[in-house]
């Protein structure tokens, strides 16, 4: 049983994991919210049980999707192996993995004490880190994204270090497209600069639109949702009409052809706690699989990608004015954009999908044995 607080549907690296269990010939039973399934809309033997979404935010909302999880893989018929895709669900399908003398895995995404939500939230963080010191030890796997992140759970909770997983997209060709000019009616003659990702508070999203008036010959695109998507679209109306665009979340499926239709690749969230100073995100991967150099916040795990296979720019996250001059360099220099470019390739060869999809693989060989 494979269960995620959110829709699996529209998680590529939930999908990447449901497609590489159907590989191994696994009958999967996921719990997801989200619309209504359509047969055979992920694998051969991945079936969709698809949850009344709880309403409202914050605790209670965790505390409604816990008792409804907690029912739904109690009831279920008994599962080998219960996978946890998130620490929100862990408590519920421990409990289940308990009830059926199963084995527990749990994806540890990012630290989920540390997420920006609970940046100036002690008692946020304090009840996570305590649900999370409660739990854990109960997995018989634990995986997670990152070098820093599997280090940082092994000393906090005194557990074997986490098998690293890297969020990274599955090896394709990705051809260049006019999709975003084409849906946007963005000019030939104009540069874009794409953000894709979490709308919110925390991700630089307010001064990448200011940076971007220091832009000449650029329109910036956000695709995604999120709460602070219509402070976004308030404040770029103000800037400068017609220079930022907005586009709703897109499923994985279909977001590397607009992705390979930009000309940059930025991510710049503000620092604010732990979980995000040790992030590797999704997309930076996805960028670089589509051959866009990129502009990201300098931090540790990110530089080493960035500068160690030389890519694109590092930019301090809270400096408009070098945050607008990276953006122009890393559009108008000709000679580093081919260099970038050319090196793109050489990140796959480090963070191969194919070595993280067989860690994960032999992770169930293991448990299933």
């Amino acid at each position: 049983m494979f269960a995620l607080v959110g829709d699996v549907r529209a998680s590529s690296r939930a999908l990447r994991q449901l497609r590489a269990l159907a590989e191994l010939g696994v009958e999967v039973e996921v719990l997801t919210f989200g619309p209504p399934p359509v047969p055979g809309e992920i694998a051969e033997g991945v079936r969709l049980h698809v949850l009344d979404r709880p309403s409202g935010r914050g605790p209670l909302f965790f505390w409604q999707a816990h008792r409804l999880f907690l029912g739904e893989s109690l009831l279920a018929p008994s599962a080998s192996v219960y996978h946890a895709s998130d620490l929100y669900v862990l408590p519920a399908l421990a409990a289940a993995a308990r009830r059926h003398r199963a084995r527990l895995v749990l994806d540890a995404r990012e630290l989920y004490p540390h997420v920006d939500a609970t940046a100036g939230k002690p008692w946020a963080r304090w009840t996570w880190t305590a649900i999370e010191r409660r739990w854990l030890g109960r997995a018989d796997a634990v995986l997670t994204v990152n070098d820093s992140i599997a280090d940082r759970m092994a000393a906090t909770y005194g557990i074997e270090r986490p098998v690293v997983t890297h969020n990274v997209p599955e090896r394709q060709t990705v051809p260049r497209t006019d999709a975003l000019r084409e849906v946007l009616g963005i000019p030939a003659d104009q540069r874009i600069v794409l953000y894709q990702g979490l709308v919110r508070d925390g991700r630089g999203l307010m001064r990448l639109i200011a940076a971007m008036r220091d832009v000449p010959g650029a329109a910036l695109v956000i695709i995604g949702d999120g709460p602070t998507k219509h402070l976004l679209v308030d404040q770029a109306a103000r800037a400068r009409p017609g220079r930022a665009h907005f586009l709703p979340h897109t499923p994985p499926g279909d977001l590397l052809r607009l992705t390979a239709s930009a000309d940059l690749g930025v991510h710049v969230p503000e620092p604010l706690t732990l979980s995000i100073r040790l992030a590797l995100p999704n997309k930076l991967f996805e960028y670089l699989m589509a051959g866009l150099p990129v502009v990201v916040t300098d931090i540790p795990e990110m530089r080493r990608v960035v500068e160690g296979f030389d890519v694109g720019l590092v930019v301090d996250p809270y400096d408009r004015d070098g945050l607008a001059a990276a953006l122009r360099r890393a559009l108008s220099d000709a000679e580093a954009r081919r260099r970038w470019q050319a090196n793109a390739p050489r990140v796959f060869e480090t963070f191969a999908p194919e070595q993280s999809k067989a860690r994960f693989q032999q992770v169930y060989r293991d448990l299933l044995s």
